[in-house]
């Protein structure tokens, strides 16, 4: 009898234990074919849960603007533009690295910039392990300033809305204007798109600079494909834009930023020799077709990408923001319209930061 019974336990414990090994045996090849598409993980992109309704802009108007050290004096003419062409209450955001604290202090409080309000932010590097590959084609392109955009709910900034600007940035109409545009109810943040633009597309061709997602993500990749993206979409230039916080934590656009980078480090979909570099693809990723538009006036544009090419002068009196991105900045030489960004330049006290201008310009 007892060995009967003995019999039967151990019948039961055999079934039991196979049950199991079948179970994890499921499970593993489960997760193995289920593994997310790069697409998956943008799939709340395109139907983010809807934000309330946007409340009356503060009396403030914040702006976010990044300092770097060996570019310090481009960020004060940038400051220097916005102060001095409104009357509106400006509060500026300059985010830095730990060793360019006390110099970009230094910087404001010695010059004519010493009644402006502002903050400085530091930003801690390390929250891009792992989320940036090295490249050689453009390293200026790798800065971890350059991602900063990416952290905005991360400054702790109390404002629900935020203009961000990069340095190389002139403003020449009231900042005010570009800060109250209207975002769509379910948008977090607002671009000028590339396509928005007729009177500068003569010279955008001839400069070879792209305007659709083609140039910015290798559509040879699958996981690119599976995105969904057309590649004649019109591209946006992240450099310039105005973002809803709120909404921007709604629809944890940090995250969706911060899992594209990780993806690009794995599979390698875009790289700073295309059109973008590192920082433009993620923001054309995660904002596809979920972006309000601006004024093209508020976003003139690819200043920086030749020596030679450059805008009619009517084009330049009507734009209310001119942007040097690109290679060739106006603080250094050869530059086109550098002029219209030097009115707005302010020596550096400390002497570390100079113009490079030609003999016969000194």
């Amino acid at each position: 009898m007892r060995r009967s019974s003995l019999q039967s336990v151990q019948r039961v414990l055999l079934v039991l234990l196979v049950v199991l090994v079948c179970l994890l045996l499921h499970n593993t090849f489960l997760g193995a074919s289920a593994r997310p598409k790069l697409s998956d993980k943008w799939k709340n992109i395109h139907s983010p849960a809807k934000a309330p309704t946007e409340t009356p802009a503060q009396d403030v108007v914040s702006v976010v603007i990044c300092a770097s050290e060996e570019r310090l004096g481009a960020t004060m003419a940038t400051i220097n533009s916005i102060y001095s062409n409104t009357d509106a209450d400006v509060f500026f955001y300059i985010v830095t690295l730990r060793d360019a604290v006390a110099l970009t202090r230094h910087y404001i409080q010695s010059t004519s910039l010493q009644g402006i309000q502002y903050k400085i932010l530091e930003f801690n590097p390390m929250v891009l392990r792992g989320k940036v590959k090295p490249d050689s084609s453009r390293p200026d392109l790798l800065h971890p300033l350059n991602f900063v955009r990416f952290y905005l709910p991360l400054l702790a900034i109390p404002h629900r809305r935020v203009i961000y600007l990069d340095d190389d940035i002139i403003v020449q109409g009231d900042i005010l204007n570009l800060f109250k545009v209207k975002l769509h109810p379910e948008h977090a943040a607002a671009f000028a798109s590339d396509c928005d633009l007729p009177s500068t597309h003569e010279m955008v061709r001839s400069i070879g600079m792209q305007t659709t997602y083609m140039g910015f993500l290798d559509y040879r990749k699958q996981e690119v494909k599976d995105l969904g993206i057309n590649p004649s979409d019109c591209s946006f230039n992240p450099g310039v834009f105005v973002a809803d916080l709120t909404r921007w934590k709604q629809q944890k656009i940090t995250k969706l930023l911060e899992t594209c980078m990780e993806e690009n480090f794995r599979l390698n979909i875009y790289s700073s020799a295309m059109a973008g570099g590192v920082a433009t693809p993620p923001m054309l990723i995660v904002f596809h077709n979920k972006y309000t538009k601006l004024d093209p006036r508020w976003h003139v544009r690819h200043l920086g990408w030749s020596p030679d090419a450059r805008y009619p002068d009517s084009v330049l009196k009507e734009a209310q923001l001119l942007h040097w991105n690109g290679p060739f900045k106006p603080w250094k030489y050869p530059a086109v319209h550098s002029d219209l960004w030097e009115k707005w330049f302010i020596p550096d006290p400390s002497g570390r930061f100079l113009l490079d201008r030609p003999e016969s310009d000194r």
